[in-house]
Order: C-alpha cells, then sequence, then structure tokens
C-alpha cells in the first residue's frame, strides 16, 4: 500500500521549523513564555495526532499532549539538538503512550473514548498540522480514518508506533532507529509486518461492511 494511504493527517512542511530552531529552544530556556506557546502552537497538532492514533482515545490523546508538553518543558535543557526538536518530541510522546498504555494493562482498562469524540477544536489543531491546504471530504475522512483506526488498533504498539513514524510524520528509518532507540534493521523489519498487518486489517474491515 502507497505511504499516501496512511497520510490522513500528513506533518507540515518542515523546513522554516527547523531553521528558527535553535532560536526558540534557547528563549525557551531563558524562561520566555511567548516562545514556549510557540513551541506548543507548532507541535501541539502532531502530538495530539500521533498519540490519539497510537493510544486510539480522544481523550486520553488530550491528557497525554498535556503531560507531553509539560516534560518538554521540564527537560528542554537536556536537549542538545543532536536531533531536531521535532524527533526528541516524537520520542516522548511514544514513551508516554506506551506507559500510559501499560498503565491501562495493569488496570484491566476497558472504558475507552472513540476517536469520533475528537472536538472540533481538536481536529482544528490536527488539520494545522497537515500540509495540504485542501483536506478530503469530512465525511469521507472520517470514514477512511475509521476503517484505519479499526486496522490500527489490531497491530501490537511498537509496530503501529513505527507505522505512523514513517507512513504519517515522515521520518526515515534512520530518523525512526534514532527516535526509538533501535537498530534500522530491526526498523524495517518491524515496518514490513506492520504494513502486512494492516493490509490484513482493512481487508478484514472491507469484508466486515456490510
Amino acid at each position: 500500500m502507497a505511504s499516501g494511504e496512511l497520510a490522513f493527517q500528513a506533518a507540515e512542511s518542515r523546513a522554516a521549523t527547523s531553521a528558527a530552531e535553535p532560536g526558540l529552544v534557547e528563549r525557551c530556556r531563558q524562561g520566555d513564555p511567548q516562545a514556549f506557546a510557540g513551541l506548543v502552537g507548532q507541535h501541539e497538532g502532531m502530538v495530539l495526532n500521533l498519540a490519539a492514533r497510537l493510544l486510539g482515545d480522544a481523550e486520553e490523546a488530550r491528557d497525554i499532549a498535556q503531560d507531553v508538553f509539560l516534560q518538554v518543558y521540564r527537560t528542554l535543557a537536556s536537549f542538545q539538538g543532536r536531533s531536531t526538536l521535532r524527533t526528541w518530541i516524537y520520542r516522548i510522546v511514544v514513551n508516554q503512550c506506551r506507559n500510559r498504555q501499560r498503565w491501562w494493562r495493569r488496570r484491566r482498562r476497558a472504558a475507552a473514548c472513540p476517536l469520533e469524540a475528537i472536538t472540533p477544536a481538536d481536529e482544528a489543531k490536527m488539520a494545522a498540522a497537515s500540509a495540504d491546504p485542501s483536506p478530503f471530504d469530512r465525511l469521507a475522512r472520517r470514514e477512511r480514518a475509521r476503517r484505519l483506526d479499526a486496522a490500527l488498533a489490531r497491530l501490537s504498539f511498537d509496530h503501529r508506533a513505527i507505522l505512523l513514524l514513517r507512513e504519517v510524520e515522515g521520518l526515515s528509518c534512520e530518523q525512526i532507529g534514532s527516535t526509538l532507540g533501535l537498530p534500522v534493521g530491526t526498523v524495517k523489519s518491524r515496518l514490513s509486518r506492520a504494513r502486512d498487518g494492516l493490509r490484513r486489517g482493512l481487508g478484514r474491515e472491507g469484508e466486515e461492511r456490510p
């Protein structure tokens, strides 16, 4: 399946953001509240979108987004610029979501807030992270997203994370390896299995439709 099949929330153009990154980070470190608000504004859509797709739960994604930016605020001094700020934040999002899923398992969590519960405000933030100024028709996009969400939910967390980072966020296998602390060969192997699993999941969704 082409990578466009997963581009329901593609990342925005990163060139200008990356160029301005060092100055923004330095201002944040100096305690400039407007600079940190700008950092949140640049990355909030990506964080919300990635967390929602990893967890399959809109309410939890909002909570995770708050936790992510709290961690960013507290640990920004440790960011050394060996990767882009966005890649560093990806790592925080994935780790926060993994920890939240483990917390669910320990408490045998049953209730969930489906992705259909994402509010218009959330949609606006997620749409702002898209490079495409002309999104698909709303109803068609929701149906497509519903099928994708159901297929993604059948994947393991690790496979889902790698697939989303590659196909939605556009990271290379090398960048994913750096983000998740995995060898590139492992990333490629898991990505291949994740794609196969997604194809099977989408096929199952089609068969189950009346």
